[in-house]
């Protein structure tokens, strides 16, 4: 590259540092209440701005608890699959015995009018009668097809049956070619496709879309199938964020802090490349922030602390780039020589890593709901950025800084090779321990299981009792966090307790874990007395915000993200032993964790999802690069001698040891900031992801390479012996 190229390139980073920097500002400030940039500003969840909460009641008799449950699933899936674009959390739960609650943030026209209309779905014959229902239908999702005559693309509804109604829609459209099969939403006719052929194989297509906003609202309809009450909307109130303001400016303050301790970081240890790290890092904020707001994510507050946590994470790929550079300047190899076989050699182990965890993200963002969905977006978009800003804008930079003269190899630094730890020869040890620490973890979900509860489970997994109350005074939510809080804590048990203003009211909703009569009573005497509330306190019982249909939705999909993420590991390792050491590293650090959250009693609810997601995506990532750094040594042959490949895992680790380190310091400085800084649900959070990154770190350099040694040398594949005579 030519000097006056390279300080075009600069320019041009700079440019794209402002460029960012201003976007990502105005959409701060517009997040933050900043009526002049209030377009800019990305969605937030019921904990920082708050939204609508619709009441609907049964029509009818009282319903079953199972009809109940099945008709807010459904009500949630529907929110989810608003046509307006957003991705949103909402919160359905159920209040009394006939009532449900919908809790929406940043509620829009179109989920107002995709909330009014429950109903049923069913599929009709010319002569009007119900043929199939909604039940029929598995899944319902908009595509682009192809004509099989034409050739030409147009928009469609691709259809997938249950198991049950496949026979039964195979049978029907076989003697009904040529007909209309009318699909009615509420009795009214939303689509009516004509039979082309025989559904046999459980899978159909709805054709005549007049674009792909028509295809997608259509499937939406379907993809909800019928609500098994009928219900009606008695009340629709707006309500206040949970958490004060506050919360949302110290979490912003602390990702500015942590990323700019991240970049000092990176300098003190990597120095030119360092910076060009930083420079990359502030382009990768500022993007990050302008695809939150162009996908249309809700954020919720433990969805900032895992944007915050990403930054972290972006520079990892940097850190084994630098190491790599640093391992050929040592070795002899020009800078620039060495920034070329650098970035080569790093290629595999960003790529294989990043893969991985992307997969994770694409299971969880089709199969998840809720919390799921949400961090399925953000961690799918922050790899993609990462990828973006650490493979292309950070070599663009160092080439830049090269080319105008920052030449010399002290600017980059050496990496001298360190004489191999024997990790493998200490894997007794490790390994006991792990055992020793997950054993812990096990005895205590056993102890407190036989007292009640294995897990400190919140409000958001075990319902509770909703309280309105109307306050003389109209209290801020500053005050009712301060002032309020600690006085039903007291009384409820437990600091497991949220508030919400009912606007332009002085009215509030308290919820908190389940209150008998008499904690009611006394809750009612001790507002009267310490607030000078007068008038009639009313409770409700209600249920948990994260259905059982929410938590079986995670884990499918946590499952099945797993199984896709370990086959490709096999298929990029060649060697099924590579993915079964995988398989064990996640299921240590799942336990660590869990075994934390049973010992410290820490809260267990919605960010509970989220915090053992973020593990096993960022713990993956740790394990691909050891195995990476095996892969290179084994030169793609079948080394089997003990003593070989004991040498070569314990080289591997050794040399990866530097990123494992740096890695974790740049982690631990962001999330570490979140979690001095913010408040008590954020601390709630950020504190197991802190325990996480810790057993991350310990399975991967103690555990993963000797769990694979111990694989490899034990299940040897057994050479045969051919006789020359066989061999004519």
């Amino acid at each position: 590259m030519k000097k006056n190229r390279g300080w075009l390139i600069l320019l041009l980073a700079l440019v794209c540092i402002a460029g960012a920097g201003v976007f990502g500002a105005r959409i701060i400030q517009g997040t933050t209440g900043n009526a002049k940039y209030e377009k800019e500003s990305i969605n937030l969840g019921l904990d920082l701005a708050g939204g609508v909460s619709i009441t609907y009641e049964v029509v009818g008799d009282v319903p079953t608890q199972t009809q109940l449950s099945d008709t807010i699933y459904k009500l949630q899936k529907r929110v989810e699959s608003s046509s307006d674009g957003s991705i949103t959390e909402p919160e359905v739960y159920q209040e009394g015995n006939k009532r449900i609650n919908v809790d929406i943030p940043g509620a829009t026209d179109e989920i107002f009018k995709t909330l009014q209309k429950p109903g049923k779905l069913e599929f009709r014959d010319p002569s009007g009668k119900v043929v199939f229902t909604g039940d029929d239908i598995k899944d319902a999702q908009p595509a682009t097809g192809t004509d099989s005559q034409t050739g030409t693309k147009n928009s469609v509804v691709e259809l997938t049956m249950t198991k049950a109604a496949k026979a039964k829609f195979a049978e029907y459209t076989q003697a009904h070619i040529g007909e209309v099969l009318a699909i009615y939403y509420n009795d009214e006719a939303i689509s009516k496709p004509t039979i082309q052929s025989a559904i046999t194989g459980g899978t159909a297509q709805i054709t005549g879309m007049k674009d792909f906003e028509e295809a997608k609202n259509l499937a939406s309809n379907i993809r909800i199938g019928t609500l098994d009450l009928e219900l009606k909307q008695i009340q629709a109130k707006e309500v206040s964020a949970k958490l004060g303001t506050t919360a949302l400016e110290t979490s912003l303050l602390a990702a500015g802090i942590g990323v700019l301790l991240v970049i000092i970081f990176m300098v003190i240890m990597y120095r030119l490349p360092g910076l060009a790290s930083g420079m990359a890092l502030m382009i990768y904020t500022g993007l990050t922030l302008i695809a939150i707001k162009a996908f249309g994510i809700t954020l919720t507050l433990p969805g900032i602390a895992g944007v915050i946590l990403s930054i972290g994470m972006a520079v990892d790929a940097n850190v084994i780039i630098f190491a790599r550079i640093r391992e050929e300047i040592s070795s002899g190899k020009t800078v620039q020589s060495a920034m070329k076989i650098g970035f080569e050699k790093a290629t595999s182990a960003i790529v294989d890593g990043n893969v991985t965890t992307f997969i994770a993200a694409v299971v969880l963002g089709v199969l998840g709901s809720g919390p799921v969905k949400g961090f399925a977006y953000t961690l799918g978009i922050g790899i993609v950025i990462s990828m973006f800003t650490a493979m292309v804008i950070t070599r663009f930079i160092m080439k830049a800084f090269y080319a105008v003269g920052l030449q010399d190899a002290k600017w980059y630094g050496r990496l001298d090779e360190r004489k191999p730890i024997d990790f493998v020869g200490k894997k007794a040890i490790f390994i006991t321990i792990a055992v020793l620490v997950i054993g812990a973890g096990l005895v205590a979900l056993g102890i407190h299981g036989k007292q009640g509860a294995a897990l400190n489970y919140s409000l958001e997994f075990m319902g509770g009792t909703t309280t309105n109350v109307t306050f003389n005074d109209n209290l801020t939510v500053e005050e009712l966090e301060h002032k309020v809080v600690p006085v039903v804590a007291k009384i409820a048990g437990n600091k497991d307790v949220q508030t919400q203003k009912i606007k332009n009211s002085n009215e509030v909703v308290i919820k908190t874990s389940f209150l008998s009569d008499d904690k009611r009573k006394e809750l009612e005497e001790k507002l009267g007395s310490e607030f000078g509330v007068d008038k009639k306190m009313t409770f409700e019982s209600i249920s948990s915000t994260v259905s059982s249909e929410t938590r079986t939705d995670a884990i499918k999909a946590v499952l099945i993200s797993l199984v896709f993420m370990l086959l490709y590991i096999w298929f990029r390792f060649k060697d099924i032993r590579f993915s079964a050491s995988a398989v064990i590293a996640l299921v240590h650090d799942v336990l660590i964790v869990l075994g934390f959250y049973a010992i410290a009693r820490i809260g267990v609810g919605g960010t509970f999802i989220a915090c053992m997601l973020t593990i096993v995506g960022y713990c993956i990532n740790a394990t691909i690069v050891v195995f990476d750094r095996i892969r290179e040594h084994l030169g793609g042959s079948n080394i089997n001698d003990p003593e070989k490949l004991k040498e070569i895992v314990n080289r591997s680790i050794t040399q990866t040891l530097s990123r494992s380190i740096n890695t974790n310091i740049t982690t631990l400085i962001t999330i570490g900031v979140v979690y001095f800084m913010g408040v008590p649900s954020i601390k709630e959070f950020a504190l197991p992801l802190i325990i996480g990154i810790f057993s991350g770190m310990y399975s991967s350099v103690l555990i993963t390479g000797s769990v694979w040694y111990i694989f490899k040398t034990k299940f040897v594949k057994k050479s045969k012996v051919v006789s020359k005579s066989s061999r004519k």
